[in-house]
């Protein structure tokens, strides 16, 4: 398997050699935070929405039918089963497309809402990741995050470290929030976990360009 750092996302074993597993495992792990998280933000009709490393398409029951949703991946065979969710719900507001969330394909200033939800520790570079994430959003445009980041407290710090040689063999490594969002121009607004023990934060900002 190659290298985290030139690895991309659908090369995770989660994105192949697991992908049929991905919906059984996830869904309870995942799914409640990230719809709770979509239906929070009382998103306005018309709405374009972009979100990165779609997957199966875990998020996409939590969209209002009065937006527009596009979702990227890598990863065909999890584009296929979100594909499938689209057709069997008949979901007209929803798309899919194969797309490099490092390199995407959209026009400047598209979209009005990003998501990347537990995304930028798989791609092989979260800076690059959040500097195309806010040239294809708007000015102002909410972009939300969602993820594990490694803690400020050094015994936990010390412990995703230690755990860092697994994890990469899984295809993901642990970064710092300031690692993934400094030299890009985004504000957090919001930052926060839904429980004490929860291992993922949320975080709601804006694009500031």
């Amino acid at each position: 398997m190659p290298p985290v750092e030139t690895a991309q996302a659908h090369e995770s074993k989660l994105y192949s050699e697991l992908s049929y597993l991905y919906d059984i495992v996830f869904t309870r792990i995942f799914c409640d935070r990230i719809q709770a998280t979509i239906r929070s933000l009382n998103i306005e009709p018309s709405a374009k929405i972009l979100e990165v490393g779609v997957g199966t398409g875990l998020s996409f029951e939590a969209y209002p039918s009065h937006c527009q949703v596009t979702g990227i991946d890598l990863a065909p065979d999890m584009l296929d089963k979100a594909r499938d969710k689209i057709s069997r719900n008949g979901w007209r507001h929803l798309r899919v497309l194969e797309m490099d969330a490092l390199n995407m394909k959209f026009e400047d200033n598209f979209f009005d809402y990003a998501m990347a939800f537990h995304v930028v520790s798989v791609v092989p570079d979260a800076e690059r990741l959040m500097r195309e994430v806010t040239r294809v959003t708007k000015p102002g445009a909410r972009i939300i995050i969602i993820n594990h980041f490694r803690s400020r407290n050094r015994v936990l710090a010390f412990l995703d470290r230690l755990m860092e040689p697994i994890t990469r063999k899984l295809g993901w490594h642990t970064l710092s929030l300031e690692q993934v969002i400094s030299g890009v121009p985004f504000k957090a607004e919001k930052v926060y976990k839904t429980g004490r023990r929860s291992l993922f934060t949320i975080v709601v900002g804006r694009n500031t360009k």
